[in-house]
């Protein structure tokens, strides 16, 4: 069960973590993070600066949740991973405070990028092996958000990296460009299918020439990574 504080959750932020599948359970002060914790302790905890409303300036808001970040840490194992979701000019609000959460996020988030940080954040806590895709020349490692292309680093953005990675966890099957709208880039998005088109364009340059092909065109359908061989 994850600890998610404020206790006045976003609506978005709720919405994230029903749809995810997270067990959760609001923190509103110090003393929930004892009182409220569940009997096999926290899997891991959710900090949302300024009392959860990105528009907020109170600094009354984010010593509350630096209290309650102590606090997890204190009574939770040294392997819970604390997660803050900070906005973009808060960030000076971290400084000197490493020792209290493990991961950061920018607020308003992105469904798919807090998806890949609590992924991470869990891999960590359990002691998790580094999980790595491997196809042909290409290799994208899961816990550093990392790819290669015959040895080769990709200097990719988040959402290229999310489609790249997308697409070689299921090698030979092919996905319409509706698919990857809603799988890549997530329910709340609502571009059209020439965004595909755009990262994909973009993805196989960075390939380079030998390895362009890689991400296939299926005519009239959509794309895909690789060949598909039967069986």
């Amino acid at each position: 069960m994850y600890a998610v504080h404020p206790a006045a959750v976003s609506t978005e932020l709720a919405q994230f973590l029903d749809l995810g599948g997270y067990v959760w359970k609001p923190v509103a002060t110090t003393a929930d993070v004892t009182a409220g914790a569940p009997p096999e302790g926290w899997a891991g905890a959710i900090i949302r600066l300024d009392g959860g409303d990105p528009n907020s300036a109170g600094a009354g808001g984010t010593d509350v949740a630096w209290a309650v970040a102590r606090a997890l840490r204190e009574h939770a194992a040294a392997t819970l991973g604390v997660l803050v979701l900070v906005r973009g000019n808060a960030l000076d609000e971290l400084t000197m405070r490493d020792e209290l959460f493990d991961d950061f996020c920018l607020d308003p988030f992105h469904p798919r990028e807090l998806e890949a940080r609590l992924a991470h954040l869990a891999a960590a806590s359990n002691g998790g092996s580094t999980e790595i895709i491997e196809y042909g020349p290409l290799r994208i490692n899961l816990d550093t958000y990392e790819a290669v292309v015959d040895e080769r680093p990709l200097d990719l953005t988040y959402m290229e990296y999310e489609l790249l990675r997308f697409l070689a966890s299921q090698p030979g099957r092919v996905f319409t460009r509706e698919a990857l709208l809603n799988q890549v880039w997530g329910y709340e998005y609502y571009g059209g299918a020439r965004t595909v088109d755009v990262h994909v364009r973009r993805l196989r340059a960075k390939l380079g020439e030998e390895n362009a092909d890689l991400i296939q065109t299926v005519r009239s359908v959509g794309y895909r990574l690789g060949t598909y061989r039967w069986r």
